[in-house]
């Protein structure tokens, strides 16, 4: 992988982890582009270690607190929104390790994420802030975020339709949808690392590591704080719009061999 490939990828990852589009289906089909299937699970890690260290510095705030206070309200609804992305990852995690591989559910995936998005719309405003956020607020936003185990199915564009539908305000909604993330994307690269520990991967180019790491987690940042903006007064349509005419587009050059 060359360093202008990383620095793609990078910025592809750190954008599509917070924007609505899924990340793992556009590095996916980034790594396809550049003929780099076999670097799939290495890169991977290292770029949701950049994002993990945007996540880290946007929300510096809020991890201070859990610090200070590890058992305290925050903390729980954490884990309680973690919880079913757990029990979901240890029932089909070996399916989920083969249908990302193959990619052969990705464009059908991006279709469904679209109409999430776009079914998002209809949802009447919410008035929750973060501190009227449940345990059970938490755990219904978890089941979306456990259907996200599907590599094109967007974790955020679902935990924020989630949000919305418990009635989360439109800024709290993506707050609280990045906020979640951190586990998620912390355990994503626990069992990543443990393959790349066993010698599943291919070698990468330190230097083009560095270079996707720093790119995906700057970009990570800039995403996370452009959507928690855009929501508040912006529709998620042209986001079901686009991953829509992706979708189509990954089915049709599936169906015509050309993917």
């Amino acid at each position: 992988m060359t360093k202008l490939e990383a620095l793609i990828l990078g910025i592809i990852q750190g954008l599509t982890e917070f924007l609505p589009i899924s990340s793992t289906g556009h590095l996916y089909l980034g790594r396809h582009l550049f003929g780099l299937e076999e670097a799939g699970l290495l890169l991977d890690t290292m770029m949701h270690i950049g994002t993990l260290i945007a996540v880290f510095i946007f929300y510096r705030y809020e991890f201070l607190k859990i610090l200070k206070n590890p058992f305290g309200r925050l903390t729980w609804l954490l884990v309680i929104g973690t919880i079913p992305a757990v029990i979901v990852a240890l029932l089909l995690g070996d399916f989920i390790d083969e249908v990302s591989k193959t990619g052969v559910t990705i464009g059908w995936e991006f279709l469904i994420t679209g109409l999430f998005l776009w079914f998002a719309e209809s949802i009447k405003k919410g008035r929750k802030k973060m501190i009227d956020i449940t345990y059970t607020d938490a755990f219904f936003i978890g089941i979306f975020q456990a259907f996200a185990i599907f590599p094109a199915l967007s974790r955020s564009g679902l935990t924020m339709v989630a949000a919305l539908l418990r009635k989360l305000d439109r800024e709290t909604a993506a707050y609280f949808s990045f906020l979640m993330s951190t586990p998620a994307i912390a355990g994503a690269i626990v069992l990543q690392g443990k393959d790349l520990l066993d010698g599943q991967a291919e070698s990468i180019p330190l230097g083009s590591l560095a270079i996707g790491i720093i790119s995906s987690g700057i970009f990570g940042y800039i995403a996370v704080k452009w959507m928690i903006n855009y929501l508040k007064h912006h529709s998620l349509k042209i986001f079901a719009v686009y991953v829509w005419m992706l979708g189509l587009f990954v089915l049709i050059m599936q169906f015509t061999g050309r993917f």
